[in-house]
């Protein structure tokens, strides 16, 4: 009878739950949103963070907020995101803070700037280094609060059509590259191009560029760039670990409930971590296929290094003298990438360096 009892109570209690259930979800609003992403859909890693999130934001509250997802150009073009969340056009967007340069070169620290933190950098910057609080005072301005939108992890440092050997052969090469790393680019002779992702390929076939980056290995393969240009460079020194970001109208950001936003919130965090973790997983497989066709791998000569990292010191330190927002990011930005470096060198770096040392894994 006991036994009997305690299951009609259980039973009961299940069933009560059941009905609570949508009671609630009755009472809680059916919000749809439009989210633009800066990518293609055929890139299923940098653009399926956005559809990584939507999907979440459903689950977390039972369907009631839906985010429809439109790739790079369906809805605004790819890279007027930024334009669009703060016009209102779309309630969000899903792009990389450092396209829109030429508003505001401190735009940048939401992303990457050469010479910058790593991913794992970036995102201790971004949560525990104070890089929310600076970078969200100035997207403020813009009527737009960021989120964490995914990373790449360091990306490789482009394609070109001919061998680069030192910074007199960059010199009068159109490169399409985005952000503070065309600035730089420019101090060694190159004409930066920025261009959308869909747009890289046909202007490389065309010889319109000489050389582009993209990603890396996993994204590269299937714009197919090794079809035109055959030298594969590495490392992206201007992007060390750049990171995405989820865009929102902070007007449509204050009228959601609070439990919406939390929702928004924690998915923003599983399609950040996802991303960096696909691209990990992706991309060694990819580059073997890559080497496997016949591109030529190559690293960029010290000279090209030692000359990038002293422009890219300078374009930096010039910005900061005439940019009074670049500048409140700037400085404490560089004491915690100093600070990163210096602990990076105490145990990662030596332990990273000893196991990639041929003969070590097999």
């Amino acid at each position: 009878m006991q036994r009997r009892s305690f299951i009609q109570k259980a039973a009961l209690g299940a069933t009560a739950g059941i009905i609570a259930a949508p009671a609630l979800a009755q009472t809680a609003p059916t919000i749809n949103w439009r989210l633009a992403s800066s990518f293609p859909k055929s890139l299923d890693t940098i653009y399926g963070a956005s559809e990584t999130f939507s999907k979440r934001v459903a689950a977390l509250t039972g369907g009631k907020f839906n985010i429809r997802v439109f790739a790079g150009g369906e809805i605004v073009p790819a890279l007027q995101v930024v334009d669009a969340v703060q016009a209102g056009t779309v309630e969000m967007g899903h792009s990389a803070s450092y396209y829109y340069f030429g508003k505001d070169p401190t735009f940048c620290f939401d992303c990457a700037v050469p010479f910058g933190l790593t991913s794992r950098q970036q995102t201790a910057w971004y949560e525990h280094g104070g890089g929310r609080d600076l970078t969200r005072e100035f997207f403020k301005s813009y009527g737009i609060m960021n989120f964490l939108g995914g990373n790449t992890g360091t990306q490789m440092g482009g394609w070109f059509r001919s061998e680069i050997k030192s910074v007199k052969d960059l010199e009068g090469k159109k490169i399409r590259i985005s952000g503070f790393a065309g600035r730089v680019m420019q101090h060694l002779g190159v004409v930066p191009q920025q261009l959308a992702g869909g747009d890289i390929y046909p202007a490389l076939e065309k010889g319109t560029i000489d050389a582009a980056e993209w990603v890396g290995p996993y994204d590269d393969e299937k714009l197919g760039f090794s079809k035109v240009a055959p030298y594969y460079y590495a490392p992206g020194w201007w992007e060390a670990g750049p990171q995405l970001s989820f865009m929102v109208g902070i007007k449509e950001w204050e009228k959601l409930p609070k439990e919406y936003q939390a929702a928004l919130e924690v998915a923003t965090y599983e399609a950040h971590v996802s991303m960096q973790a696909e691209y990990d997983a992706r991309n060694p497989a990819a580059l073997a296929r890559l080497l496997k066709s016949g591109v030529k791998l190559r690293t960029f000569s010290k000279e090209i290094m030692d000359a990038s990292y002293q422009a890219a010191n300078d374009v930096m330190e010039e910005e900061a003298s005439k940019n009074a927002k670049f500048k409140k990011i700037y400085e404490p930005w560089k004491r915690f990438r100093q600070d990163q470096n210096t602990w990076a060198s105490v145990a990662e770096a030596p332990m990273q360096n000893y196991l990639i040392k041929p003969g070590k894994l097999k």
